[in-house]
Protein backbone atom coordinates (compact mmCIF):
# COMPACT_ATOMS: atom_id res chain seq x y z
CA UNK A 1 0.00 0.00 0.00
CA UNK A 2 1.39 3.39 -0.94
CA UNK A 3 1.73 6.26 1.50
CA UNK A 4 -0.85 8.23 -0.46
CA UNK A 5 -3.45 5.46 -0.13
CA UNK A 6 -2.88 5.26 3.62
CA UNK A 7 -3.13 9.03 4.06
CA UNK A 8 -4.97 10.75 1.22
CA UNK A 9 -4.23 14.17 2.67
CA UNK A 10 -6.51 17.05 3.59
CA UNK A 11 -9.64 17.71 1.54
CA UNK A 12 -9.51 20.47 -1.02
CA UNK A 13 -13.04 21.52 -0.09
CA UNK A 14 -16.31 20.49 1.50
CA UNK A 15 -17.56 18.83 -1.69
CA UNK A 16 -14.54 16.56 -1.88
CA UNK A 17 -14.76 15.71 1.81
CA UNK A 18 -18.46 14.90 1.39
CA UNK A 19 -17.65 12.56 -1.52
CA UNK A 20 -15.00 10.79 0.56
CA UNK A 21 -17.42 10.55 3.50
CA UNK A 22 -20.04 8.87 1.33
CA UNK A 23 -17.48 6.48 -0.14
CA UNK A 24 -16.31 5.03 3.18
CA UNK A 25 -19.07 5.64 5.78
CA UNK A 26 -22.50 3.95 5.89
CA UNK A 27 -25.36 5.54 4.02
CA UNK A 28 -27.40 5.58 7.24
CA UNK A 29 -24.96 7.96 8.95
CA UNK A 30 -27.12 11.01 8.40
CA UNK A 31 -25.77 14.46 7.55
CA UNK A 32 -27.62 17.74 7.94
CA UNK A 33 -28.01 20.26 5.10
CA UNK A 34 -27.91 20.10 1.30
CA UNK A 35 -24.29 21.16 1.64
CA UNK A 36 -23.05 19.59 4.90
CA UNK A 37 -20.60 21.62 6.96
CA UNK A 38 -17.31 20.68 8.62
CA UNK A 39 -16.93 22.34 12.03
CA UNK A 40 -13.28 23.24 12.54
CA UNK A 41 -13.15 25.43 15.66
CA UNK A 42 -15.24 26.64 18.57
CA UNK A 43 -15.19 29.09 21.44
CA UNK A 44 -17.83 29.72 24.05
CA UNK A 45 -21.19 28.85 22.52
CA UNK A 46 -20.18 29.39 18.89
CA UNK A 47 -18.49 27.26 16.25
CA UNK A 48 -16.83 28.02 12.91
CA UNK A 49 -17.04 25.90 9.78
CA UNK A 50 -14.31 25.23 7.20
CA UNK A 51 -15.43 28.21 5.10
CA UNK A 52 -14.99 30.56 8.05
CA UNK A 53 -18.70 31.04 8.77
CA UNK A 54 -19.61 31.37 12.45
CA UNK A 55 -22.71 29.84 14.06
CA UNK A 56 -24.41 30.18 17.41
CA UNK A 57 -24.84 26.56 18.49
CA UNK A 58 -28.33 25.58 19.68
CA UNK A 59 -27.78 21.82 19.35
CA UNK A 60 -24.40 21.35 21.05
CA UNK A 61 -23.33 18.18 19.23
CA UNK A 62 -26.70 16.57 20.12
CA UNK A 63 -26.78 17.91 23.70
CA UNK A 64 -23.18 16.86 24.32
CA UNK A 65 -21.08 20.05 24.41
CA UNK A 66 -22.93 20.96 27.57
CA UNK A 67 -20.81 23.90 28.68
CA UNK A 68 -19.70 25.05 25.24
CA UNK A 69 -16.34 25.01 23.49
CA UNK A 70 -12.73 25.54 24.56
CA UNK A 71 -13.60 25.70 28.25
CA UNK A 72 -10.34 26.37 30.16
CA UNK A 73 -11.33 24.29 33.19
CA UNK A 74 -12.02 21.21 31.06
CA UNK A 75 -9.04 21.70 28.75
CA UNK A 76 -6.63 22.16 31.66
CA UNK A 77 -7.97 19.10 33.50
CA UNK A 78 -7.43 16.95 30.41
CA UNK A 79 -3.98 18.44 29.80
CA UNK A 80 -2.95 17.68 33.39
CA UNK A 81 -3.93 14.05 32.91
CA UNK A 82 -2.18 13.86 29.54
CA UNK A 83 0.97 15.23 31.15
CA UNK A 84 1.11 12.16 33.42
CA UNK A 85 1.56 9.94 30.36
CA UNK A 86 -1.46 7.83 31.42
CA UNK A 87 -4.42 7.98 29.09
CA UNK A 88 -5.67 4.47 29.84
CA UNK A 89 -5.31 1.77 32.49
CA UNK A 90 -8.69 -0.10 32.41
CA UNK A 91 -10.96 -0.80 35.35
CA UNK A 92 -8.57 -3.51 36.56
CA UNK A 93 -6.71 -0.77 38.40
CA UNK A 94 -7.77 1.99 40.77
CA UNK A 95 -8.61 5.26 39.01
CA UNK A 96 -8.84 8.13 41.48
CA UNK A 97 -10.86 10.42 39.19
CA UNK A 98 -13.35 7.61 38.55
CA UNK A 99 -13.96 7.15 42.28
CA UNK A 100 -14.31 10.91 42.79
CA UNK A 101 -16.82 11.27 39.96
CA UNK A 102 -18.82 8.24 41.13
CA UNK A 103 -19.07 9.76 44.60
CA UNK A 104 -20.49 13.00 43.17
CA UNK A 105 -22.98 11.25 40.90
CA UNK A 106 -24.15 8.86 43.62
CA UNK A 107 -24.85 11.84 45.89
CA UNK A 108 -26.60 13.89 43.21
CA UNK A 109 -28.80 10.96 42.10
CA UNK A 110 -30.53 10.74 45.52
CA UNK A 111 -30.69 6.96 44.99
CA UNK A 112 -30.07 5.29 48.36
CA UNK A 113 -26.81 3.33 48.78
CA UNK A 114 -26.00 4.11 45.15
CA UNK A 115 -23.16 2.66 43.11
CA UNK A 116 -22.01 3.80 39.66
CA UNK A 117 -20.73 1.91 36.62
CA UNK A 118 -19.14 3.92 33.81
CA UNK A 119 -19.52 3.20 30.10
CA UNK A 120 -18.70 5.05 26.88
CA UNK A 121 -22.20 6.06 25.78
CA UNK A 122 -25.87 6.26 26.62
CA UNK A 123 -26.52 3.15 24.57
CA UNK A 124 -24.10 1.15 26.73
CA UNK A 125 -25.54 2.69 29.88
CA UNK A 126 -29.06 1.60 28.97
CA UNK A 127 -27.84 -1.88 28.06
CA UNK A 128 -26.27 -2.14 31.52
CA UNK A 129 -29.42 -0.96 33.26
CA UNK A 130 -31.54 -3.47 31.33
CA UNK A 131 -29.09 -6.24 32.24
CA UNK A 132 -29.29 -5.31 35.93
CA UNK A 133 -33.09 -5.21 35.86
CA UNK A 134 -33.66 -8.45 33.98
CA UNK A 135 -31.10 -10.23 36.15
CA UNK A 136 -32.65 -8.97 39.37
CA UNK A 137 -36.20 -9.86 38.34
CA UNK A 138 -35.30 -13.06 36.42
CA UNK A 139 -37.48 -12.11 33.45
CA UNK A 140 -37.07 -10.65 29.96
CA UNK A 141 -40.28 -8.62 30.17
CA UNK A 142 -39.73 -4.86 30.01
CA UNK A 143 -42.03 -1.85 29.73
CA UNK A 144 -41.07 1.23 27.72
CA UNK A 145 -42.77 4.33 26.39
CA UNK A 146 -44.22 4.96 22.95
CA UNK A 147 -42.12 7.34 20.82
CA UNK A 148 -39.03 6.54 22.93
CA UNK A 149 -35.40 6.23 21.89
CA UNK A 150 -32.78 4.51 24.06
CA UNK A 151 -29.85 3.77 21.73
CA UNK A 152 -28.75 1.93 18.62
CA UNK A 153 -27.65 -1.47 20.01
CA UNK A 154 -29.69 -4.66 19.87
CA UNK A 155 -31.21 -4.38 23.35
CA UNK A 156 -31.58 -0.59 23.30
CA UNK A 157 -33.36 -0.66 19.96
CA UNK A 158 -35.82 -3.21 21.32
CA UNK A 159 -37.04 -0.68 23.91
CA UNK A 160 -37.10 2.09 21.31
CA UNK A 161 -40.57 2.93 20.00
CA UNK A 162 -39.96 4.93 16.84
CA UNK A 163 -40.05 3.12 13.49
CA UNK A 164 -37.49 5.48 11.95
CA UNK A 165 -34.86 4.11 14.35
CA UNK A 166 -35.74 0.38 14.31
CA UNK A 167 -34.14 -1.84 11.69
CA UNK A 168 -35.94 -5.04 12.67
CA UNK A 169 -38.36 -6.54 15.15
CA UNK A 170 -35.89 -9.05 16.60
CA UNK A 171 -35.27 -8.46 20.28
CA UNK A 172 -33.55 -10.02 23.31
CA UNK A 173 -36.42 -8.60 25.39
CA UNK A 174 -40.18 -9.02 25.55
CA UNK A 175 -41.29 -5.38 25.41
CA UNK A 176 -44.65 -3.66 25.86
CA UNK A 177 -45.06 0.06 25.19
CA UNK A 178 -47.06 2.49 27.29
CA UNK A 179 -48.79 5.81 26.71
CA UNK A 180 -47.49 8.96 28.36
CA UNK A 181 -46.13 11.32 25.71
CA UNK A 182 -48.77 10.96 23.01
CA UNK A 183 -51.43 13.51 23.89
CA UNK A 184 -51.81 14.38 20.21
CA UNK A 185 -53.81 11.16 19.72
CA UNK A 186 -57.56 11.61 19.37
CA UNK A 187 -58.42 9.63 22.50
CA UNK A 188 -56.27 11.94 24.66
CA UNK A 189 -56.55 15.28 22.92
CA UNK A 190 -58.09 17.92 25.17
CA UNK A 191 -57.73 15.95 28.40
CA UNK A 192 -56.46 17.74 31.48
CA UNK A 193 -53.17 16.58 32.97
CA UNK A 194 -55.04 14.76 35.74
CA UNK A 195 -57.40 12.98 33.33
CA UNK A 196 -54.55 12.05 30.97
CA UNK A 197 -52.52 10.62 33.85
CA UNK A 198 -55.55 8.61 34.98
CA UNK A 199 -56.06 7.23 31.45
CA UNK A 200 -52.38 6.25 31.19
CA UNK A 201 -52.36 4.55 34.59
CA UNK A 202 -55.53 2.65 33.70
CA UNK A 203 -53.77 1.49 30.54
CA UNK A 204 -50.69 0.42 32.53
CA UNK A 205 -52.88 -1.66 34.84
CA UNK A 206 -54.56 -3.20 31.80
CA UNK A 207 -51.19 -4.07 30.21
CA UNK A 208 -50.08 -5.75 33.44
CA UNK A 209 -53.34 -7.68 33.59
CA UNK A 210 -53.43 -8.79 29.97
CA UNK A 211 -50.17 -8.53 28.05
CA UNK A 212 -47.53 -9.88 30.42
CA UNK A 213 -47.01 -12.80 32.74
CA UNK A 214 -46.57 -12.32 36.47
CA UNK A 215 -43.05 -10.88 36.44
CA UNK A 216 -41.90 -7.69 34.70
CA UNK A 217 -38.32 -6.50 35.04
CA UNK A 218 -38.58 -2.74 34.64
CA UNK A 219 -40.04 0.33 33.04
CA UNK A 220 -37.43 2.38 31.20
CA UNK A 221 -38.45 5.93 30.32
CA UNK A 222 -37.05 9.30 29.28
CA UNK A 223 -38.48 12.16 31.38
CA UNK A 224 -38.38 14.18 28.15
CA UNK A 225 -38.10 12.17 24.95
CA UNK A 226 -35.06 13.25 22.94
CA UNK A 227 -35.34 11.76 19.46
CA UNK A 228 -39.11 11.79 20.03
CA UNK A 229 -39.02 15.55 19.58
CA UNK A 230 -38.86 16.64 23.24
CA UNK A 231 -42.33 15.28 23.90
CA UNK A 232 -42.91 14.77 27.59
CA UNK A 233 -45.29 13.28 30.08
CA UNK A 234 -47.12 15.71 32.37
CA UNK A 235 -45.48 16.13 35.75
CA UNK A 236 -46.66 13.40 38.11
CA UNK A 237 -47.26 10.67 35.54
CA UNK A 238 -44.17 8.69 36.49
CA UNK A 239 -45.00 9.03 40.18
CA UNK A 240 -48.42 7.55 39.42
CA UNK A 241 -46.82 4.83 37.31
CA UNK A 242 -44.33 4.05 40.07
CA UNK A 243 -47.08 3.43 42.61
CA UNK A 244 -48.40 0.66 40.37
CA UNK A 245 -44.91 -0.65 39.55
CA UNK A 246 -43.84 -0.74 43.21
CA UNK A 247 -46.87 -2.84 44.09
CA UNK A 248 -45.74 -5.35 41.45
CA UNK A 249 -42.03 -5.16 42.33
CA UNK A 250 -41.21 -3.69 38.90
CA UNK A 251 -38.05 -1.55 38.78
CA UNK A 252 -37.96 1.94 37.30
CA UNK A 253 -35.09 3.14 35.07
CA UNK A 254 -34.90 6.85 34.26
CA UNK A 255 -32.99 7.48 31.02
CA UNK A 256 -31.33 10.86 31.74
CA UNK A 257 -28.95 10.78 28.77
CA UNK A 258 -30.46 14.02 27.48
CA UNK A 259 -32.30 15.42 30.52
CA UNK A 260 -29.55 15.27 33.14
CA UNK A 261 -27.24 17.79 34.80
CA UNK A 262 -29.73 20.64 35.22
CA UNK A 263 -30.79 20.98 31.60
CA UNK A 264 -34.50 21.21 32.39
CA UNK A 265 -33.84 24.15 34.70
CA UNK A 266 -36.51 23.03 37.14
CA UNK A 267 -34.57 19.97 38.35
CA UNK A 268 -31.06 18.53 38.23
CA UNK A 269 -32.34 15.25 36.78
CA UNK A 270 -35.48 15.24 34.67
CA UNK A 271 -37.27 12.61 36.74
CA UNK A 272 -37.21 14.92 39.76
CA UNK A 273 -39.93 16.96 38.04
CA UNK A 274 -42.20 13.98 38.75
CA UNK A 275 -41.22 13.69 42.41
CA UNK A 276 -39.67 10.28 41.77
CA UNK A 277 -36.40 8.68 42.85
CA UNK A 278 -35.80 5.85 40.36
CA UNK A 279 -34.18 2.50 41.08
CA UNK A 280 -31.65 3.23 38.34
CA UNK A 281 -30.62 6.28 36.38
CA UNK A 282 -28.62 6.28 33.15
CA UNK A 283 -26.52 9.17 31.88
CA UNK A 284 -24.09 10.16 29.11
CA UNK A 285 -23.73 12.96 26.52
CA UNK A 286 -23.16 16.27 28.32
CA UNK A 287 -21.25 14.97 31.32
CA UNK A 288 -17.93 14.81 29.44
CA UNK A 289 -18.54 18.00 27.43
CA UNK A 290 -17.52 16.16 24.28
CA UNK A 291 -15.41 13.40 25.80
CA UNK A 292 -17.01 9.95 25.64
CA UNK A 293 -18.59 9.02 28.96
CA UNK A 294 -21.78 7.32 30.04
CA UNK A 295 -22.95 5.24 32.92
CA UNK A 296 -25.63 3.93 35.21
CA UNK A 297 -26.21 4.70 38.87
CA UNK A 298 -28.31 2.19 40.78
CA UNK A 299 -29.12 0.93 44.23
CA UNK A 300 -26.16 -0.97 45.57
CA UNK A 301 -27.89 -4.32 45.87
CA UNK A 302 -28.94 -4.14 42.20
CA UNK A 303 -25.48 -3.17 41.00
CA UNK A 304 -23.69 -5.76 43.13
CA UNK A 305 -26.05 -8.64 42.32
CA UNK A 306 -24.46 -9.80 39.06
CA UNK A 307 -22.57 -13.04 39.65
CA UNK A 308 -20.27 -12.95 36.60
CA UNK A 309 -17.04 -10.97 36.40
CA UNK A 310 -17.41 -7.66 34.58
CA UNK A 311 -15.34 -4.69 33.48
CA UNK A 312 -15.35 -1.85 30.98
CA UNK A 313 -12.12 -1.53 29.05
CA UNK A 314 -12.57 2.14 28.17
CA UNK A 315 -15.40 3.09 30.51
CA UNK A 316 -14.21 5.41 33.26
CA UNK A 317 -10.80 5.97 31.64
CA UNK A 318 -8.58 8.70 33.14
CA UNK A 319 -9.05 11.20 30.30
CA UNK A 320 -12.85 11.07 30.18
CA UNK A 321 -12.97 11.13 33.99
CA UNK A 322 -10.81 14.25 34.10
CA UNK A 323 -13.11 15.96 31.61
CA UNK A 324 -16.28 14.80 33.35
CA UNK A 325 -15.16 15.87 36.81
CA UNK A 326 -14.23 19.31 35.50
CA UNK A 327 -17.53 19.60 33.59
CA UNK A 328 -19.71 18.58 36.51
CA UNK A 329 -17.83 20.87 38.88
CA UNK A 330 -18.32 23.74 36.42
CA UNK A 331 -22.07 23.07 36.19
CA UNK A 332 -22.40 23.07 39.98
CA UNK A 333 -20.03 25.96 40.71
CA UNK A 334 -21.74 28.24 38.17
CA UNK A 335 -25.30 27.12 39.00
CA UNK A 336 -26.01 26.37 35.36
CA UNK A 337 -29.32 24.78 36.28
CA UNK A 338 -30.57 28.23 37.23
CA UNK A 339 -29.14 29.65 34.02
CA UNK A 340 -31.00 26.98 32.03
CA UNK A 341 -34.26 28.01 33.69
CA UNK A 342 -33.64 31.72 33.09
CA UNK A 343 -32.49 31.60 29.48
CA UNK A 344 -34.89 28.81 28.55
CA UNK A 345 -37.82 30.93 29.75
CA UNK A 346 -36.73 33.75 27.42
CA UNK A 347 -36.64 31.49 24.38
CA UNK A 348 -39.73 29.40 25.07
CA UNK A 349 -41.85 32.48 25.86
CA UNK A 350 -40.73 34.10 22.61
CA UNK A 351 -41.51 31.00 20.59
CA UNK A 352 -44.95 30.69 22.15
CA UNK A 353 -45.70 34.28 21.21
CA UNK A 354 -44.70 33.49 17.61
CA UNK A 355 -46.82 30.33 17.68
CA UNK A 356 -49.97 32.42 18.08
CA UNK A 357 -49.46 34.23 14.75
CA UNK A 358 -47.65 31.73 12.54
CA UNK A 359 -49.67 28.95 10.93
CA UNK A 360 -46.64 26.74 10.28
CA UNK A 361 -46.10 26.31 14.03
CA UNK A 362 -48.18 23.41 15.30
CA UNK A 363 -46.77 23.39 18.82
CA UNK A 364 -44.00 24.76 21.00
CA UNK A 365 -42.88 22.68 23.97
CA UNK A 366 -39.96 22.49 26.28
CA UNK A 367 -38.44 23.01 29.67
CA UNK A 368 -35.30 24.95 30.46
CA UNK A 369 -32.74 24.61 27.69
CA UNK A 370 -34.56 21.73 26.02
CA UNK A 371 -37.22 23.06 23.67
CA UNK A 372 -38.85 22.19 20.36
CA UNK A 373 -40.99 23.58 17.55
CA UNK A 374 -43.37 21.29 15.69
CA UNK A 375 -43.97 22.35 12.08
CA UNK A 376 -47.23 21.66 10.28
CA UNK A 377 -48.95 22.39 7.00
CA UNK A 378 -50.87 25.59 7.81
CA UNK A 379 -53.77 24.53 5.60
CA UNK A 380 -54.31 21.04 7.02
CA UNK A 381 -52.42 20.95 10.32
CA UNK A 382 -50.65 17.77 9.16
CA UNK A 383 -47.03 17.17 10.17
CA UNK A 384 -44.68 18.87 7.67
CA UNK A 385 -41.25 17.18 7.64
CA UNK A 386 -40.30 19.01 4.45
CA UNK A 387 -40.70 22.31 6.30
CA UNK A 388 -38.35 21.04 9.02
CA UNK A 389 -35.68 20.34 6.40
CA UNK A 390 -36.28 23.80 4.92
CA UNK A 391 -36.01 25.34 8.42
CA UNK A 392 -32.58 23.76 8.91
CA UNK A 393 -31.34 25.40 5.73
CA UNK A 394 -32.75 28.79 6.72
CA UNK A 395 -31.25 28.79 10.23
CA UNK A 396 -27.92 27.64 8.81
CA UNK A 397 -27.97 30.62 6.45
CA UNK A 398 -28.75 32.92 9.40
CA UNK A 399 -25.91 31.49 11.51
CA UNK A 400 -27.68 29.15 13.94
CA UNK A 401 -27.30 25.37 14.38
CA UNK A 402 -30.44 23.46 15.38
CA UNK A 403 -31.52 19.82 15.44
CA UNK A 404 -34.39 17.83 14.01
CA UNK A 405 -36.46 14.89 15.27
CA UNK A 406 -39.93 13.85 16.29
CA UNK A 407 -41.99 10.81 15.42
CA UNK A 408 -42.90 12.30 12.03
CA UNK A 409 -39.64 14.16 11.36
CA UNK A 410 -41.34 17.56 11.59
CA UNK A 411 -39.92 18.77 14.90
CA UNK A 412 -37.02 21.14 15.41
CA UNK A 413 -35.35 20.31 18.70
CA UNK A 414 -32.83 22.55 20.39
CA UNK A 415 -30.64 22.32 23.47
CA UNK A 416 -27.96 25.04 23.63
CA UNK A 417 -25.00 24.76 26.00
CA UNK A 418 -26.02 25.46 29.58
CA UNK A 419 -23.60 28.39 29.50
CA UNK A 420 -25.66 30.39 26.99
CA UNK A 421 -26.08 34.04 27.99
CA UNK A 422 -29.32 35.99 28.01
CA UNK A 423 -28.06 38.03 25.05
CA UNK A 424 -27.29 34.82 23.13
CA UNK A 425 -30.72 33.44 24.04
CA UNK A 426 -32.37 36.54 22.55
CA UNK A 427 -30.10 36.39 19.50
CA UNK A 428 -30.99 32.76 18.86
CA UNK A 429 -34.68 33.44 19.46
CA UNK A 430 -34.56 36.22 16.89
CA UNK A 431 -33.08 33.89 14.28
CA UNK A 432 -35.66 31.19 15.05
CA UNK A 433 -38.55 33.61 14.70
CA UNK A 434 -37.13 35.08 11.49
CA UNK A 435 -36.79 31.60 10.00
CA UNK A 436 -40.34 30.71 11.04
CA UNK A 437 -41.65 33.92 9.47
CA UNK A 438 -39.86 33.09 6.23
CA UNK A 439 -41.36 29.59 6.15
CA UNK A 440 -44.78 30.94 7.03
CA UNK A 441 -44.66 33.44 4.15
CA UNK A 442 -43.51 30.72 1.76
CA UNK A 443 -46.26 28.38 2.89
CA UNK A 444 -48.90 31.03 2.26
Amino acid sequence: MSDSSRNPGPPSGSAELLARHRAVLPNWVNLYYDEPIEIVSGKGNRVVDASGKSYLDFFAGILTNMIGYDVPEVREAVERQLATGIVHTSTLYLIRAQVELAEKIARLSRIPDAKVFFTNSGTEANETALLLATYARKTDQVLAMRQSYHGRSFGAVSVTSNRSWKNNSLSPLNVHFLHGADRHLAQFRGLSDADYIKACVDDLRHVLATAVSNDVAALIAEPIQGVGGFTMAPDGLFAAYKEVLDAEGVLFISDEVQTGWGRTGSAFFGIENHGVVPDMLTFAKGLGNGFAVGGVVARGELMDALHAVGLSTFGGNPISMAAANATLDYVLDHDLQANAARTGDIIIAGLREAEQRLGVVGAVRGRGLMFAIELVDPATGAPAPALAVRFLEETKKLGLLVGKGGLYGNTLRMAPPLTITEDEAREGLGILVTALETLNDEAR
